[in-house]
């Protein structure tokens, strides 16, 4: 049974496979507001479905899952109308995230190629996440001004050490290997036996649950870069405040430590220069916060006030969506410009601030 809703999302069930195709491959299946909705609403359909025993997402074309939110839909939707206009995309993909964690039939998840921001969010919140070979995963929020959201917060709070703050800072790229080191992902499959991983959900032979089958076609990938670098990243990610961090990666480098390596303790400066220092300072407090939550919801859900803090009172979001995508010179004027301007209150003023709804009102009770 084929249904094709609106929004560049096709379903179809077959032999008790449920597969969701995010359907707009020239845009790396980047996620509109219908999209999402679209998901969440065949996701809906499908909980009492008795022909869908297992869903499987994937991405159409051979460049990606997803590159995440359609940020010039974003852009423009800021603005016209500032924050009422831009919230309901942020509402709708959050809940569709937790829908995605929480649902009563298992979600395998095939990030292949480019899979980043909203698009980690559905998959990395999936039960079963495979990579590939082509596999490119990041949180790159930090580049448009921005702190990772769309349940990335959990996902880098549970990373090993301190990976989590250094990927959300500096917003590195991860390969399979570092994927799967860092918990946004489970299997490694090459991208040439991803048909056969879907040919055995849908003819379910023994073993039958979906991790045992995809284990059928799992290969151990090349080591991780970022696991290798991990001594030297939890030594400087692991400091209270971002001047301390940058102090330690300054000794690093003049240590000569990994000076040959990527990542290495230059490039990760070099990155921190180039990121708002706003999101920078709040994205680290986000990270740590997220750590101490009792679960994805909770993260979601601070996530959201967030993010209606940034919409209501931060430029560096549209100066960063601007320098980054739509005209492309790689040349935000962040204000503050530096993280020595950025004020002492900022954090707490970002954390304290609160949207003018829940996004999950049983989270009061």
């Amino acid at each position: 049974m084929d249904t094709t809703p609106s929004a560049r999302v096709a379903a179809k069930m077959q032999s008790g496979v449920g597969r969701i195709t995010l359907d707009r491959p020239e845009a790396i299946n980047a996620l509109s507001l219908e999209m999402l909705q679209a998901v969440g609403e065949i996701l809906d359909g499908w909980r009492g479905e008795p022909d869908v025993a297992i869903v499987l997402l994937e991405g159409a074309g051979d460049r990606g899952f997803s590159a995440g939110g359609d940020i010039r839909a974003l852009y423009a939707s800021m603005l016209d109308g500032g924050e009422p206009a831009a919230e309901p995309f942020f509402r709708v993909e959050y809940r569709v995230d937790a829908e995605v964690a929480a649902y009563p039939k298992p979600i395998v998840a095939i990030a292949d190629g480019v899979t980043m921001g909203g698009g980690i969010g559905l998959a990395g919140n999936a039960h079963v996440r495979i990579v590939t070979e082509r596999s490119r995963l990041a949180m790159p929020e930090t580049r448009i001004g921005f702190s990772p959201d769309a349940g990335g917060s959990w996902l880098l709070a549970h990373a090993p050490g301190r990976l989590g703050e250094y990927l959300a800072l500096t917003s590195d790229t991860m390969d399979a290997a570092d994927a799967i080191h860092c918990g946004f992902a489970d299997h490694y499959v090459p991208s040439d036996r991803i048909p056969s991983v879907v040919d055995a959900l849908e003819m379910r032979a023994d073993p039958a649950t979906p991790t045992e089958l995809v284990m059928l076609f799992d290969e151990t990938p090349e080591p991780s870069r970022i696991q290798r670098a991990q001594p030297w990243i939890d030594r400087a990610f692991s400091a209270d405040t971002l001047p301390e961090i940058r102090e330690r990666l300054e000794q690093l480098v003049a240590e000569g430590v990994a000076a040959d390596e990527n990542p290495s303790p230059a490039t990760a400066l070099a990155a921190l220069d180039e990121r708002s220092p706003t999101a920078l300072v709040v994205t680290l407090g986000a990270i740590r916060s997220a750590r101490a939550l009792p679960s994805q919801r909770h993260a979601l859900e601070q996530e959201y006030h967030l993010m209606c803090w940034y919409l209501a009172t931060q430029p560096d979001l549209v100066e960063g969506i601007r320098a980054q995508v739509i005209d492309k010179d790689r040349q935000p004027r962040w204000n503050p410009a530096t993280v020595a301007d950025v004020h002492p209150d900022t954090v707490g003023t970002a954390f304290a601030h609160r949207a003018e709804r829940m996004l999950f009102p049983d989270l009061e009770r």
